[in-house]
């Protein structure tokens, strides 16, 4: 074939192609979702691709009042991700308590419905600028949250469930407290309230959980890390220096220290529960090295991590409570470490902890939260500082026993997923998705 002929033909396929694509996006684009989406002033939108069940995917960035207090002040933009089954189906509402990306929660395939991802104010995508730390509080956060249900309820006005996982479940139960009427339903996953810098609540449950074999084998280990210290702490420079680690915040012998501290925190918290892995006096410097990378605290006092989440620090200080270490048992054998973390916190003076906001929310969640399904694992410590309830209201509280921090509603038996379900079907008038 002439050469002319062939240009000529894949110049007309390509613009046949080129314009064939550009009819299918427009066409995507122009669905009745999307058309609303422009209309609202506060939103810059961005189609993007997922998980194929969804028709639609958005990243939006919200247009949010630093100080909600002052609408007309400083704003910032917060990332949200929304994904569309269909308007008359219930909207799933992730709150993240950090930075976040996009993924279909348990509860969305459930339900089969429409879910909005958000990431919390101060982290990921959605830090003010400038950087005022007086505005990173629970209320604050509790605000963005209404605002965010209030613009998007204009468009899906069927029920609406209020999910997170951690921080995140921590994050919807405050949302709840200040805004009780924005949700019909909500399931916070391993949740904690938290009363003070350092919960003592922490410590009790540490000495009780699991059984009392199990416990000794965890802090046997962390014995055996502080007596093996000469021969793990150079394997702990080295591994810092491979990874471009460095620990000018905490102090690299102390870090050493508290890697070995939070080891019986961070072990509960993930683990599976069989204490017969961990590694004793007869196993290598190497096995116990490896054990103590995985389940310790080794990066998590690194500078990156630490800086890397400063902002749930401040919370931690300001409102949110956190924990300590309880040093005495070890002795002699802890010459760094005092058990208190203050070198988290990323100002040069230590505020005063107010205790009084999660006081009120516990009391408010014993007495007056409704449609709460409490979420927990047996073996987390987390659970320690979790909602207690009262039998005052219809909400439930699920504890898998010898579960952890990855518990979710398809960790349990068939017998209480039933419930958990049965209480979803009731709350939301819905009949659950089947093939979840």
């Amino acid at each position: 074939m002439n050469s002319k002929i062939i240009n000529l033909s894949l110049s007309i396929y390509f613009l046949f192609v080129s314009g064939f694509s550009q009819a299918i996006t427009k066409q995507q684009n122009e669905t009745d979702l999307y058309k609303w989406l422009l209309t609202v002033p506060e939103f810059e939108v961005k189609q993007i691709t997922g998980d194929d069940m969804f028709s639609e995917i958005y990243e939006i960035m919200i247009t949010m009042p630093v100080d909600h207090n002052n609408p007309d002040g400083q704003k910032f933009k917060q990332q949200v991700f929304l994904s569309h089954v269909d308007k008359d189906k219930p909207m799933v509402m992730y709150l993240e308590g950090y930075a976040t990306g996009n993924w279909t929660q348990e509860l969305t395939k459930m339900l089969d419905c429409n879910q909005l991802v958000v990431e919390h104010r101060y982290f990921g995508e959605s830090v003010p600028e400038p950087f005022d730390w007086k505005y990173l509080t629970i209320k604050q956060a509790a605000n963005d949250h209404h605002r965010i249900v209030e613009l998007f309820k204009k468009y899906y006005k069927e029920k609406w469930i209020s999910t997170g996982i951690s921080k995140g479940g921590s994050t919807v139960i405050f949302h709840a407290r200040f805004y009780p009427e924005d949700i019909d339903v909500c399931v916070p996953y391993v949740g904690p309230i938290n009363s003070s810098i350092e919960d003592k609540r922490v410590y009790e449950w540490i000495n009780s959980v699991s059984t009392p074999e199990c416990r000794e084998k965890v802090f046997d280990f962390q014995k055996l890390c502080l007596d093996k210290k000469d021969e793990l702490y150079p394997i702990f420079l080295q591994n810092a220096q491979e990874k471009e680690l460095t620990y000018e915040i905490v102090g690299s012998e102390r870090a050493y220290e508290y890697a070995v501290l939070e080891y019986s925190f961070a072990y509960w918290q993930w683990s599976d529960g069989d204490c017969t892995k961990i590694p004793d006096e007869n196993s290598s410097i190497e096995e116990i090295w490896k054990h103590l990378l995985i389940n310790g605290g080794v990066t998590y006092f690194s500078d990156n991590d630490i800086r890397g989440i400063y902002p749930f620090f401040y919370q931690c200080y300001t409102e949110y409570g956190y924990y300590g270490y309880d040093i005495l048992p070890f002795g002699d054998l802890i010459e760094y470490a005092d058990g208190h973390t203050p070198f988290f916190y990323p100002l040069s003076e230590l505020p005063e902890f107010d205790p009084t906001i999660t006081q009120d929310i516990s009391n408010w969640v014993q007495n007056e939260a409704k449609n709460f399904i409490f979420i927990y694992g047996g073996n987390d410590p987390w659970s320690s500082t979790g909602v207690c309830l009262t039998g005052k209201t219809n909400s439930i509280k699920m504890v898998l026993p010898g579960g952890s921090h990855r518990t979710r509603i398809k960790s349990f038996s068939d017998r209480d997923r039933e419930l958990i379900e049965s209480k979803l079907e009731e709350w939301l008038e819905v009949k659950l998705n089947d093939s979840h």
